[in-house]
């Protein structure tokens, strides 16, 4: 049996951000999901009509997989090793030797080729990120974080699921932490990383990202409940929308509230308290009208009244003001507090 010294398991809402918290904690270094999601900066939003997922444009809540991972390297300057392979016996034997010195690794799969996932919760989604932190026989030991315990997976099964093809494939993508720096400037961190998403979210020069997609979206999903020509069309695209919102991942209430949480904890440690504080407050409404959104539109898709089929975007134009007014907020933040 070979397993990394003294591996503690940690559930998460969301697998990137949660398998950088548990590498970072697993090495001593105690930040938490939520915070390791906002220092990253990888909360988002994009509607991109010329991007399909199954037949319909693409809605993205988050910045694109591996974001996190790089992302917290740049801002908290940690150094994380990361390789792809061409061969999947490479894969294989480069992570039976990091797992032989003790190290614990990330690892990007297949959602769908993971024999421990329930058979209706499998799917084709190529970024779905775990730890892989040792091996009982032949089989790896798997931390997961969106499992509430640690799995296992057979070195056959675990390979394909990093050898999948189509989007985001992983290429045998692994990455692991050696060693952490010892005075990380987080109120620095928290400054810029806030700041960033901020002006993100706000000044994005196009309207397929940022507030501004909210809107796209809205004026699209108005334009399509006016046309009863386009009725069942606007039923599957609301379907699809719920799918990329709330079954895909985290779903993009979960962002908001992760963020929120980020937002709150970050006013224990940065000099602006009040601020982050009522910011906090304002992405949890903003999150539970989020999830409001997602009911509408799972009544509308499935109601025989037309009339409902516009109550989605009115939902979705009160999520955006919403977020608009914590952006707007959090552009104040500086390191001075007030007087």
């Amino acid at each position: 049996m070979i397993e990394s010294k003294a591996f503690t398991h940690y559930y998460s809402a969301h697998c990137e951000s949660g398998v950088i918290s548990s590498l970072l904690r697993n090495q001593g270094c105690d930040l938490s999901e939520p915070m390791v999601f906002g220092l990253s900066g990888a909360l988002n939003f994009a509607y991109l009509p010329f991007v399909k997922v199954a037949g319909m444009p693409l809605v993205a809540y988050r910045s694109l997989p591996k974001s996190i991972i790089k992302n917290i390297e740049k801002r908290l300057h940690i150094p994380i090793k990361k390789e792809q392979f061409k061969s999947p016996l490479e894969a294989q034997k480069k992570l039976d030797e990091l797992l032989q010195q003790g190290k614990t690794v990330g690892l990007q799969t297949s959602v769908f080729y993971l024999p421990y996932f329930p058979e209706e919760m499998r799917f084709h989604f190529n970024a779905h990120n775990l730890i892989a932190y040792g091996k009982k026989a032949k089989d790896y030991l798997i931390s997961d974080p969106v499992f509430e315990n640690p799995v296992t997976a057979a070195p056959h099964a675990l390979l394909k699921a990093r050898f999948a093809k189509g989007p985001f494939a992983p290429k045998g993508f692994c990455y692991y932490i050696d060693a952490i720096p010892k005075n990380l400037n987080l109120p620095e961190a928290i400054q810029k990383s806030i700041k960033k998403t901020a002006h993100m979210m706000l000044k994005t020069p196009v309207p397929i990202a940022g507030i501004r997609s909210m809107g796209l979206l809205a004026k699209r999903l108005e334009k399509l409940s006016h046309n009863r020509a386009q009725q069942e069309y606007t039923r599957l695209f609301l379907g699809h929308i719920i799918r990329m919102q709330e079954e895909i991942g985290t779903g993009g209430g979960g962002f908001r509230f992760i963020y929120a949480a980020f937002l709150k904890e970050s006013s224990t440690i940065h000099p602006a308290k009040d601020l982050l504080e009522e910011a906090a407050s304002l992405m949890t409404d903003a999150g539970d009208t989020w999830r409001n959104f997602a009911l509408s539109a799972a009544k509308a898709s499935q109601a025989e009244a037309f009339d409902l089929l516009a109550k989605p975007a009115i939902q979705l134009r009160a999520a955006q003001e919403k977020e608009k007014k914590v952006y707007a907020l959090l552009q104040q933040l500086t390191l001075k507090p007030r007087r």
